[in-house]
């Protein structure tokens, strides 16, 4: 046996529960000062940063236990940080972290007097903010997160007809129907898709809420829902303060060519009822939004317009529940 190991297992017996010892007054004065030596000392220090330890510590599944053993001593906070423990939580927690090249904290306000701060330091920081973020119990807190709408896959009378109408909860705007309506198509598998910018680049979403349009000046008040619908989420792939928005001269359909975004996480896809109600599509787990758009795709088409025979998808509503991080990511 090791002297590592032999330390190892007399640290061991200090953390065993106080039971009835059954060991004699000599075996007992034998331990004792092994005991006080392993409990003064640090048992990774004793152990060293090996395979075992590392695998020990990766057990922990939450962020406050994370942050707790940080807080030991010097070296166990030293472990936590250069092991990157902060960040492989995360990931396993928020897979689309796994995409992040590099991070940077931006400060909100600017401090008195910035403390320096290695990379391995800051990333343990972020990494642990977003964990908690992700884990934590604000379903109360979370909000609206849309900011601006980016563009339309089609737009069919543009812009009495405009997607900027999807974020108005009311159905009658100025007296005026309010909705986004595509063009028609004689294939209902044709599908649709709008694209929203959140209020932050970093955004955790739980929910996205989507209502059907009913024309209730059409004929037997159809409603044009698809049949599923389905969630990206990522960042746009030209330089920042680059990307176009729908404006009232310019709906920007173009800019929902899938080249111009690297998207970051897609969910599943969704049934979608044929009603006019906000529905709510809450998504397995909270995501987290790296780069502050949302793609909402709408899959195939079950309401024909009797003018024209064609197939048409129209939205009145549009919600993405969530909250924004005050850290930013850069990719």
């Amino acid at each position: 046996m090791s002297e590592r190991d032999a330390v190892s297992d007399r640290c061991r017996l200090t953390l065993l529960p106080a039971v009835a010892d059954p060991r004699s007054q000599e075996e007992r004065n034998l331990w004792f000062p092994m005991a006080e030596e392993c409990r003064a000392g640090d048992f990774l220090e004793w152990l060293g940063p090996d395979i075992s330890t590392t695998r020990v510590f990766s057990r922990l599944d939450d962020p406050a236990d994370l942050v707790r053993a940080a807080a030991v001593s010097r070296t166990w906070r030293r472990f936590v940080i250069e092991n990157n423990l902060s960040k492989s939580l995360c990931v396993r927690l928020c897979p689309e972290v796994a995409t992040i090249a590099a991070t940077a904290a931006v400060a909100i306000s600017l401090p008195s007097a910035p403390a320096p701060e290695s990379d391995s330091e800051r990333d343990y920081r972020i990494y642990s903010n977003v964990v908690r973020a992700l884990v934590s119990n604000s379903g109360d807190r979370s909000v609206g997160c849309v900011l601006r709408c980016v563009g339309a896959s089609s737009t069919d009378n543009f812009p009495f007809e405009t997607m900027v109408h999807t974020l108005d909860e009311h159905e009658l705007v100025n007296f005026r129907p309010s909705y986004w309506s595509s063009c028609g198509a004689d294939d209902p598998e044709e599908p649709e898709s709008l694209t929203y910018r959140l209020n932050s680049d970093v955004c955790i979403v739980d929910d996205i809420r989507v209502q059907p349009f009913l024309a209730y000046f059409q004929y037997g008040q159809p409603i044009y829902s698809s049949k599923t619908v389905r969630f990206r989420m990522g960042h746009y792939k030209l330089p920042r303060g680059s990307e176009s928005f729908v404006t009232n001269e310019d709906e920007n359909k173009m800019v929902n060519a899938d080249n111009k975004y690297m998207w970051t996480y897609t969910s599943p896809e969704f049934p979608m009822l044929q009603e006019n109600v906000l529905q709510s599509f809450k998504l397995p787990c909270p995501v987290l939004c790296i780069g502050g758009v949302v793609m909402i795709e709408l899959l195939g088409r079950v309401q024909k317009q009797e003018a024209d025979n064609k197939y048409y998808i129209c939205i009145c509503h549009v919600e993405v529940i969530g909250r924004s991080l005050f850290t930013t990511f850069h990719g």
